[in-house]
């Protein structure tokens, strides 16, 4: 797939400003300081009848064949901890780079497997605790300007920035009095729901043979969704373990076995 996220003018890891990169599973940069409110231009978003969740896709290479699973020259793109650390050069900070040089040693250059994610999580955490340290000591802190109030300026606005599961497009419409006119929000879970299709499916070729479908596979597709998402348990509202059910469903439709995991 390719991977999206945000970086600053000089390619450095970011989360709050900065522009937006793409680069594809070799590490190429294919679109680079893209402006993020103008995010309509280079993402798409498709709908399919069995899903509620959106489909978004990086517009110029267009929406992939989901009956091809081997089409390289789709849109697909995941965002995240392993796409912020794909698109970077480095982090910044002393620790979380000499982790990032180590990490990319192991997935030899730019990590594809999307069990790294894990493993990107950890270097982000380590980054994040020299930041804090950082920013404890800028004068700012203690200044009585940290504070902005403003009234209705705006019509319309996009805020863009990294939030710990991927990007995060909030685009809202407001009329003279600020009421919502219209909201768009392309979340991280949507960005990534095309790669997490993938990963199901490539799970299922390899522990379905026949019409038998292993109790191990549950566990595999957990390992594969959570690798995205940690906190879909969470925003699901579901207690314990992940509650799950696989159908294996024939070419006509029929269902010809299914398990679950309440």
């Amino acid at each position: 797939s390719l991977f999206m996220g945000l970086v600053t003018p000089e390619g450095l890891w970011e989360n709050y400003d900065g522009n937006i990169r793409f680069v594809d599973s070799a590490g190429n940069i294919i679109a680079d300081q893209l402006d993020p409110t103008n995010y309509q231009e280079f993402i798409g978003e498709a709908v399919e009848s069995h899903s509620y969740l959106k489909f978004p896709y990086y517009r110029p290479l267009g929406y992939p064949d989901q009956s091809d699973h081997c089409n390289l020259n789709s849109g697909i793109y995941r965002v995240g901890p392993l796409a912020r650390l794909n698109i970077c050069s480095h982090i910044g900070t002393p620790l979380a780079d000499v982790e990032l040089r180590e990490y990319r040693d192991r997935g030899k250059g730019t990590v594809n497997s999307s069990f790294f994610y894990h493993y990107a999580r950890l270097i982000e955490i380590l980054a994040s605790i020299e930041r804090i340290e950082i920013l404890l000591y800028d004068p700012d802190l203690l200044s009585n300007r940290l504070r902005a109030e403003a009234g209705i300026n705006q019509l319309s606005g996009v805020g863009v920035s990294e939030a710990p599961r991927g990007t995060l497009f909030h685009h809202y419409q407001v009329d003279e009095n600020g009421l919502m006119e219209k909201v768009n929000l392309i979340i991280a879970t949507g960005q990534n729901n095309l790669g997490m299709n993938r990963t199901v499916a490539q799970i299922a070729r390899h522990f379905i043979h026949g019409s038998e479908i292993s109790q191990g596979m549950l566990n595999r597709v957990e390992a594969g969704i959570r690798a995205f998402d940690p906190c879909l348990s969470c925003s699901t509202h579901a207690a314990g373990q992940m509650p799950l059910h696989i159908q294996l469903i024939d070419k006509n439709g029929i269902i010809v076995n299914e398990i679950w995991r309440e």
